[in-house]
């Protein structure tokens, strides 16, 4: 919106003399790092009170396990206030609308997978946190069939969207594999490389609905343990803003043999906003946690993530970014599959795999900053990856 502003008020600010000082705001790099610092600043400040606005509310997390040594070590989450992912998308909500450009298509479609899946993940707790305490006879929360339906039909519809705005733009269709080269290197001109796999809407439109199914469910698999949740995708979102700004730069893309996809430049700022959003969430939810995000704030984190990677045309570079999220959700299914394949036998001590090793005596903190470490180093390989093909 200030970058709208400026736009519409250049001749009027340059006649002020205020012109040259706001002119910063044109640079994205500017306002996609400015929109760290914002997020992070709003979610401070309000921090506190949305804990206390929980917990009048009486909005308190209480997990419970087939184990009853892992409820032992869960127990002291008892009544830990949840839903705080309420104030997380308002953070990224209204740091995307002061920073970024409110006309470009791609913010808005990334503004309405965030405010959607907020409201499906609110729905969700709402139902198990506060309709179970007062009618104990209503259901605990949304069937899993009910949210997969949810997850899979908005990834069809971002599918549907961003392959509208693609336009002409066959690199915007492309599918890109790791080490493949969108374009000939040498070219002047961006000129598609002929082993480059266009891919028809049917197929393009089906991989965005798995990619955004897929890595909501394993940000809200992933959420279990104190900051590990945040502290990842703090991590994811730095390296997709990467993935944003070199997407977005014609020449940029070009020297590294990406495809470029205009207007996604603009995602830097969302990506901005996501990381110091998720920062300043880690004030509270550090352990021992002040508050959760609850599926409120992990179900939109997860669908954010997983549009970027599509928009971009990068969804391989996004599954090695999320990578500790997509451990987090194979652990749980594979344990499921094992449990009934082999009638009652466990593959793993608990699932999701960071219970697996609360069980085995690591630290909650051990663990966190463990699966945070891997998540870096995930996320390098990804952008190092890039200069690989």
């Amino acid at each position: 919106m200030l970058y709208n502003l400026l736009q519409m008020t250049d001749q009027w600010l340059d006649n002020a003399g205020l012109y040259s000082v706001l002119q910063v705001l044109y640079q994205r790099e500017f306002r996609a790092f400015s929109a760290v610092v914002l997020a992070f600043f709003i979610v401070m400040l309000f921090g506190k009170r949305m804990i206390r606005w929980l917990v009048r509310l009486k909005i308190g997390d209480c997990a419970e396990f087939d184990n009853d040594q892992l409820n032992a070590l869960m127990r002291n989450k008892e009544n830990t206030p949840t839903m705080g992912g309420l104030l997380l998308v308002a953070s990224i909500v209204v740091t995307t609308l002061l920073l970024a450009d409110i006309f470009n298509r791609y913010v808005h479609l990334i503004l309405a997978v965030i405010i959607i899946f907020a409201a499906v993940g609110s729905a969700d707790d709402w139902l198990k946190l506060v309709g179970a305490r007062r009618d104990p006879g209503s259901r605990d929360g949304l069937f899993g069939w009910e949210k997969l339906i949810f997850q899979l039909g908005v990834g069809l519809i971002v599918g549907y969207f961003a392959w509208q705005l693609t336009g002409d733009s066959l690199a915007a269709k492309s599918l890109t594999l790791p080490l493949m080269r969108t374009y000939e290197p040498g070219m002047e001109t961006l000129v598609l490389a002929p082993n480059v796999i266009i891919l028809p809407a049917a197929i393009f439109i089906g991989i965005a609905a798995l990619l955004v199914g897929g890595m909501s469910n394993a940000v809200n698999f992933t959420d279990g343990l104190d900051g590990l949740a945040p502290g990842l995708m703090m991590i994811a979102s730095f390296a997709v803003m990467v993935l944003c700004y070199i997407a977005g730069s014609p020449d940029l893309a070009g020297y590294l043999l990406m495809p470029y996809v205009e207007g996604t430049a603009e995602l830097m700022v969302v990506a901005g906003a996501s990381a110091g959003a998720c920062l300043g969430f880690l004030w509270f939810n550090a352990y021992p946690a002040q508050m959760t995000m609850g599926d409120t704030g992990s179900l939109p984190l997860g669908g954010m993530l997983a549009t970027i990677g599509i928009v971009v045309r990068q969804e391989f570079l996004v599954l090695i970014i999320g990578g500790v999220f997509l451990i987090e959700l194979g652990s749980s299914v594979l344990q499921r599959r094992y449990f009934k394949l082999t009638k009652g036998k466990r593959l793993f001590k608990c699932a999701p795999i960071h219970h697996h090793y609360h069980y085995k005596g690591w630290s909650e903190s051990q663990i966190v900053v463990r699966f945070w470490v891997v998540g870096v180093i995930l996320a390098m390989l990804a952008i190092v990856s890039i200069k690989m093909r």
